[in-house]
């Protein structure tokens, strides 16, 4: 279902990347779809200080973003999207050369360059060669819904929606969304769920069963399953009633019933820790919701991060997941570069540099190919595992984490 969407924007300009993250996090939890920041300065120092901005944005949030800056040349594209940018925005009117454009367009795809222009620019039968542009100072209306619906381009509108209303301009066709800063410090969920009782597609926690039809005890209470949605570590239990399970829907926050206190309770009220919703499911039987979210800081009172830390019998076993093995393994090599051991072949890699590094990465590169001809898959399985080793001592060394790389190859999708 193509749902529109509101994409929050957040002007970079004259600011600190603190601010900026710390903004970008809260509307990621607020609810924005998405989010476009953007930096237009042309001075070469600025420009670098907000893609640092926008590294540190990319490794905080967890929903898609745009990033709007001056390019000169087409390597600027390019090191937006090393930032973990989903779409690079181009702003038309100070572009030096249109073929930048076109360049951008052709290497990465028109769906991953957007154009920012205004409206009476857009419609000037100027041939744009990317799938959507984004409109600004625009007037809502029949005549701007049949501009866009001539133009053939999918459009986003940036509107501080102080002379426009957002239902009327998310109602026109060809419209993907709203750019605006307009909800800062608000929760954009309930403005997304005005939007749905007005019509509209919008992309909210929707229950696809009523509670009626989940199995409660006497007291109309559901237990609930908390999970780290990234790595599937189980957090914590608590029970749900029907206000509760309607509050966390509505709200994108775990909102629970305390059997001791009888009352609602919202996960992290107190202490902070608030849990934001990215899934919620129902067992087999409809007695067991299990809740996959976001936690901030800790889970449990403790202080530990899960409630589950108190190991009552074990069995040793070898643990093959490529998450936690991969993840382990880079564990272990940044605490050798932090904390250096004696003898230690990491730290000897650590010690003669970056170029042995990438010597040794270069020779196991070379022996999984001539291990790739021998048809024994053995000795290729020992030379990828030798080299996975030696990319990960690299990645420490120039400061790139696993979630980097799945970050990025998820962009790719």
């Amino acid at each position: 279902m193509e749902y529109k969407k509101i994409i929050a924007f957040i002007n970079g300009e004259n600011e600190i990347s603190t601010n900026i993250v710390k903004l970008a996090e809260a509307y990621n939890f607020a609810g924005a779809d998405e989010l476009f920041l953007y930096n237009y300065s042309k001075i070469e120092s600025e420009r670098e200080e907000f893609l640092a901005a926008l590294k540190e944005v990319g490794a905080a949030i967890d929903i898609p973003f745009f990033a709007g800056m001056y390019a000169s040349r087409f390597e600027d594209v390019k090191k937006a999207f090393y930032t973990g940018a989903d779409k690079v925005v181009i702003k038309y009117e100070i572009c030096p050369s249109k073929g930048i454009i076109s360049e951008a367009a052709g290497r990465f795809g028109t769906d991953k360059i957007m154009i920012e222009v205004d409206e009476d620019l857009a419609f000037d039968k100027i041939a744009f060669p990317v799938d959507t542009l984004l409109l600004k100072h625009v007037d809502a209306g029949e005549l701007l819904a049949r501009k866009i619906q001539d133009c053939g381009k999918h459009v986003v509108i940036r509107d501080s929606l102080l002379r426009n209303d957002l239902e009327e301009l998310l109602r026109i066709d060809g419209v993907l969304g709203v750019a605006t800063n307009y909800f800062e410090n608000k929760n954009l969920y309930k403005v997304k769920n005005s939007m749905k009782k007005a019509g509209i597609a919008m992309n909210t926690f929707e229950s696809s069963l009523p509670f009626s039809e989940f199995k409660t005890d006497n007291r109309g209470l559901i237990p609930c399953i908390v999970q780290d949605y990234r790595t599937s570590q189980v957090l914590m239990m608590a029970y749900m009633n029907e206000e509760s399970y309607q509050m966390t829907c509505d709200t994108g926050k775990m909102t629970y019933y305390s059997r001791s206190r009888q009352q609602l309770w919202v996960k992290g009220e107190v202490s902070g820790h608030f849990q934001y919703v990215k899934e919620l499911s129902l067992d087999c039987d409809n007695d067991t919701i299990l809740a996959r979210v976001h936690q901030i800081g800790a889970a449990c009172h403790t202080g530990s991060y899960s409630c589950f830390f108190k190991e009552l019998a074990r069995r040793d076993y070898n643990d093959t997941n490529p998450l936690t093995i991969l993840e382990e393994d880079f564990a272990t090599i940044m605490e050798r570069k932090k904390n250096p051991k004696e003898g230690s072949y990491t730290n000897y890699l650590f010690t003669k540099g970056i170029d042995k590094i990438l010597k040794k990465c270069g020779e196991e590169a070379s022996e999984i190919i001539i291990a790739a001809k021998n048809p024994d898959a053995e000795e290729l399985k020992y030379e990828i595992a030798d080299f996975l080793y030696h990319m990960m001592v690299l990645m420490a060394e120039c400061g790139i984490t696993w979630e980097d790389v799945t970050k990025e190859l998820a962009n790719r999708r």
